[in-house]
C-alpha cells in the first residue's frame, strides 16, 4: 500500500461542537523513536534460488525484466535483480511509472537484513527503512536474503510523517505535504482519498468522545480498520491498524505539533 496514504488514512479525528475548536486541530507528527508493537509483527519470509524470487504466493524471475502481476491502484508489473551476493532489488510500477523501488541488504555476518523502500508515488519521495533480525537460515544454495525475518526497527524521512487537520462535529479534513487529502463526513458513507493511486475509500465512526474507528476499503474489499485513542490532555494519538487479510496489528504514536 502507498505509504503515506496509510499514514493520512490513519489520522481520524475527534470533534468538539462546531462552534468551539476542536483539540486535534493543527499538525501531528509521527514519533519516530518509537517502534511499537514489532514483536508481534509476522515475520517475512523470502527465497531467491534457481534464477526466482519467493514471497508468499508470489513468484518471479530474479532477471531484471518487468513481469506481470495482478494489477492493483499501486502496480501491474514488478522487476527483481540479484544486485551482488547480499543484496536484491524489487521495483514495483504501474503504466511503466516506478512506484516502489525495494533494497534488500543483508549483513556481512548474515544475521541482519535492512530493507530500503523508496516511495515514488508522492509529489516528492518517500523513504522507509527497516531492519531485520534472522529467525531461520537460507536453504543451502539459495542467495542470503533468503530465510525468515523478523523486524525490530522502523524509521522513515521526515516528510513521511506529518500531517495537518481541522475538525467539527460535522466530519474531518486532513491534508499532507505532500499532496493527499480527505474530506469526509460521519455519516458511515464512503470517502475517497485524493492524490492516492490505490483509490481508497474511507468511513469513519466515533466510537465515544476519545476513540475512533475507521473503515478502510479498496476495490470493494475492506483492507483494515484503524482505531484512534487520544490522551486526555489532547497531546498524543495511539493509534492500531488491523489488516483484514491476515490479522496483524501495527501501532504508532502521533504527538501534536507545538505552534
Amino acid at each position: 500500500m502507498k505509504a503515506t496514504s496509510f499514514l493520512l488514512l490513519a489520522l481520524c479525528f475527534v470533534c468538539t461542537d462546531a462552534r468551539s475548536q476542536s483539540p486535534f486541530d493543527g499538525t501531528w507528527v509521527i514519533d519516530t523513536a518509537k517502534n511499537v508493537n514489532l514483536a508481534s509483527e509476522k515475520p517475512r519470509v523470502f527465497s531467491v534460488a534457481d534464477g526466482v524470487f519467493r514471497e508468499g504466493d508470489r513468484q518471479i524471475k530474479a532477471d531484471g525484466s518487468d513481469q506481470k502481476v495482478p494489477a492493483t491502484g499501486y502496480w501491474d508489473t514488478v522487476s527483481v535483480r540479484i544486485v551482488d551476493d547480499h543484496t536484491v532489488e524489487v521495483i514495483s510500477k504501474k503504466a511503466g511509472k516506478p512506484m516502489f523501488t525495494e533494497t534488500d541488504t543483508v549483513s556481512a555476518d548474515g544475521n541482519t537484513l535492512t530493507q530500503v523502500m523508496k516511495d515514488t508515488t508522492e509529489a516528492e519521495a518517500v523513504t522507509f527503512e527497516s531492519d531485520f533480525r534472522r529467525i531461520a537460515p537460507a536453504p543451502a544454495g539459495a542467495h542470503a536474503v533468503s530465510g525468515s525475518w523478523r523486524v525490530f526497527k522502523l524509521r522513515r524521512s521526515a516528510n513521511s510523517t506529518i500531517i495537518k487537520y481541522k475538525c467539527t462535529s460535522q466530519g474531518f479534513s486532513a491534508e499532507t505535504p505532500l499532496g493527499e487529502k480527505l474530506e469526509a463526513k460521519f455519516d458511515g458513507k464512503l470517502y475517497e482519498m485524493q492524490d492516492d493511486p490505490g483509490h481508497t475509500m474511507v468511513s469513519v465512526k466515533l466510537i465515544n468522545p476519545y476513540t475512533v474507528e475507521q473503515t478502510n476499503v479498496r476495490e470493494g474489499k475492506v483492507v483494515f480498520i484503524v482505531t484512534l485513542e487520544v490522551t486526555p490532555d489532547g497531546r498524543t494519538i495511539h493509534a492500531t491498524s488491523k489488516s483484514k487479510e491476515d490479522g496483524s496489528v501495527k501501532a504508532w504514536t502521533l504527538n501534536k505539533q507545538s505552534k
